[in-house]
C-alpha cells in the first residue's frame, strides 16, 4: 500500500476544513449546542428523568449522534464532490495509487473531522450539566464506526449527486428526520406500543441507543443489537464503495 499517496489525501482534505474553520467546526458545534440549551433548558425544565438520567444529561448522547451522522455524510460526500466537480478527480484518479488508498484517504479525513466535532460537542455539554461515561471504550468505539460509516456513505452520496442541491437530499430528508425519530431526544419506552414496533424499524434508534448505553449503562435496545446494526451499516456501505470503484460509475466519462 501507497502510504504516501494516502498520507497526502488525508492532509489535503484535513486542510480544507482548516480554510473553512467556520463553517467545518464552528457552525455545527453551536448549531449542537443550541439545540442541547433549547431542549436542555425548556423541555428539562418540566422533566424530571428519563430512565434515571437528567433530561439534560439524556439528550447529549441523541445530540452528539445527530451531529455525528450529519457531518459525515457531509463532509465526505463534499470531500468527493468537489474534485468531481472542478474536474480534479481525474488527476487522483490517474496518479498511481489504487482505489483503496483513495477511499482510505478521503473516507479517514471525514471520519477524523467528525470524531474530533463528537469530542468537541461532548466536551461542551460537560460544561452544563455533570455527566459520566460509563463504558468509555464503547463510547470511543460507536464513535468512530458511526463515523467511518457514514464517511463511507457521504462518499457514495459524493459520487452519486451530480449537482449540490443532492448533496443535501439524503442528510436533509431521510438522515436528520430519522434520527429526530429515533430516540434523540427521548426514549422510545416512552411511546405507545404500537410506535415502540414501529420505531424498531429505524435503524438510527440503535445507534443511538448503542452509544446512549456507553454513557449510562441503559439502553432501549441491547448493545449487540446496536453493534449489530452499526457493523451491518459497515459492510453495506463497504459494498457500496467497491461496486462503485469497481464500475466506475460516475467517475469515468
Amino acid at each position: 500500500m501507497n502510504l504516501q499517496s494516502v498520507k497526502a489525501l488525508y492532509h489535503a482534505e484535513m486542510a480544507r476544513s482548516l480554510r473553512t474553520i467556520l463553517q467545518s467546526v464552528v457552525s455545527p458545534v453551536v448549531s449542537t449546542s443550541l439545540y442541547f440549551v433549547v431542549f436542555g433548558s425548556a423541555i428539562g425544565s418540566r422533566i424530571n428523568e428519563v430512565d434515571g438520567v437528567s433530561y439534560a444529561a439524556f439528550i447529549v448522547p441523541g445530540l452528539i449522534m445527530l451531529m455525528l451522522l450529519t457531518q459525515s455524510v457531509s463532509n465526505a460526500s463534499f470531500g468527493i464532490f468537489f474534485p468531481r466537480f472542478s474536474g480534479s478527480i481525474y488527476e487522483v484518479l490517474s496518479a498511481p495509487i489504487s482505489y483503496v488508498e483513495v477511499v482510505l484517504g478521503y473516507v479517514g479525513a471525514a471520519a477524523t473531522k467528525s470524531t474530533l466535532l463528537g469530542l468537541i460537542v461532548l466536551g461542551t455539554a460537560s460544561l452544563f450539566v455533570p455527566m459520566h461515561i460509563e463504558h468509555p471504550f464503547i463510547m470511543l468505539l460507536f464513535m468512530v464506526l458511526t463515523a467511518l460509516t457514514f464517511s463511507m456513505l457521504g462518499f457514495v452520496i459524493g459520487i452519486w449527486a451530480d449537482g449540490f442541491e443532492k448533496l443535501q437530499l439524503v442528510p436533509l430528508l431521510i438522515i436528520t428526520p430519522l434520527t429526530f425519530l429515533g430516540g434523540t431526544f427521548y426514549s422510545i419506552s416512552m411511546l405507545p406500543p404500537f410506535w415502540q414496533a414501529v420505531t424498531l424499524f429505524n435503524p438510527v434508534v440503535y445507534l443511538v441507543s448503542g452509544f446512549r448505553w456507553s454513557f449510562y449503562g441503559n439502553a432501549d435496545v441491547s448493545i449487540w443489537a446496536s453493534l449489530s446494526v452499526v457493523f451491518l451499516f459497515l459492510c453495506i456501505s463497504l459494498a457500496l464503495v467497491a461496486m462503485i470503484f469497481r464500475t466506475g460509475y460516475r467517475l469515468k466519462p
